[in-house]
């Protein structure tokens, strides 16, 4: 059975006007997104990952943000790019919602959680009277596994762990029941047992409520056991794109081998150095010819540096930008 296309996203292309000149963040970003599905958008600082949510949910300041005329980003039909001032209020928080990388930055220091989940729920659920929201925010806290939400409601986020804190983050996004929801690096600044503990309740949220997931993160290593589909970025660009399996076993990008390659390996004996990828992402205020990739790449021909590479399709799913997959170009083993 094929699942509702909740999300289709179109040549997405994104600049910032700064006084150096143009910065061309996401330069034509396109991929689907179905309900009850995970797609993670990997790549490292920069890439164009947050910059892409954000244009999805609308929070780019335009300016100096501008979303190319280009740009289609559909939800369920309607084109985010083209809604008014009062759907988009709709839109954020009840349709589509996010979770920040930062909790403690995110959360109002000066508000108790309790009011800050039911302060979303003001907005987009009108009908709901003070018992009400206050009877939702502590079914949420319980949702997402906060133990003794009764108490918990009424303390501010200084009193909670960082783990904590990100259940609050996850229970306010969750407040108004969204379709999709954004977790823009949930884990990055948990240690490891509560990064783990973070992406099995989201796993258990998208399972129970069919929700659709977009999660952004620079560690392939997080999305192994998560995602459904990964794309790969850099520079503002796709560099491939394709299911987890896909990804890891038979990814064909240089890119995506580089990113593979700098996961630490449970299996290793301690001898090996682990892959650092040299060099650095191009300036993206400049014109870029050909793959963005090139200068950094191992594998890089003449034709890498002067013309960009064409899509080259493996199955449905999996998709890459890279000339080493046309027919003319030489046998390259792969590291991985």
């Amino acid at each position: 059975m094929e699942k509702e296309l909740i999300l289709d996203v179109k040549d997405l292309k994104v600049s910032f006007h700064t006084y150096a000149g143009e910065v061309k963040a996401v330069r034509g970003v396109s991929f689907q997104l179905h309900k009850g599905e995970t797609l993670a958008l990997v790549g490292e600082s920069g890439c164009g990952k947050t910059v892409t949510s954000k244009a999805i949910l609308r929070l780019l300041k335009e300016p100096p943000a501008e979303i190319k005329e280009e740009s289609i980003i559909d939800f369920m039909g309607e084109d985010v790019t083209k809604m008014s001032k009062e759907r988009l209020q709709e839109y954020k928080g009840a349709d589509v919602a996010m979770i920040f990388q930062d909790p403690m930055t995110s959360l109002n220091p000066t508000m108790t959680v309790g009011n800050q989940i039911t302060e979303s729920l003001k907005i987009h659920r009108k009908e709901m009277d003070k018992e009400a929201r206050k009877k939702e925010a502590l079914r949420l806290l319980e949702l997402v596994g906060i133990p003794s939400p009764e108490s918990r409601v009424d303390q501010y986020p200084h009193q909670l762990s960082g783990g904590l804190r990100q259940r609050v983050m996850i229970a306010i996004a969750l407040a108004c029941d969204p379709k999709i929801l954004i977790a823009d690096e949930p884990t990055t600044a948990l240690d490891v047992t509560i990064q783990a503990q973070i992406l099995d309740l989201l796993d258990e949220l998208k399972e129970r409520l069919n929700t659709a997931i977009i999660l952004i993160t620079h560690d392939l290593g997080v999305v192994a056991n998560f995602a459904d589909e990964i794309q790969v970025m850099y520079a503002g660009e796709v560099m491939e794109k394709g299911t987890v399996e896909e990804i890891f076993r038979k990814a064909h990008h240089p890119y995506s081998w580089a990113l593979l390659r700098s996961v630490p390996k449970i299996s290793t004996d301690g001898s090996e150095h682990l892959y650092s990828l040299q060099g650095t992402p191009p300036d993206l205020i400049m014109d870029i010819h050909g793959c963005p990739f090139a200068d950094r790449c191992d594998y890089a021909m003449k034709i890498c540096k002067e013309q960009s590479p064409p899509r080259t399709d493996f199955s449905e799913t999996h998709h890459c930008f890279c000339w080493l997959d046309h027919p003319d170009a030489p046998d390259v083993e792969r590291p991985i």
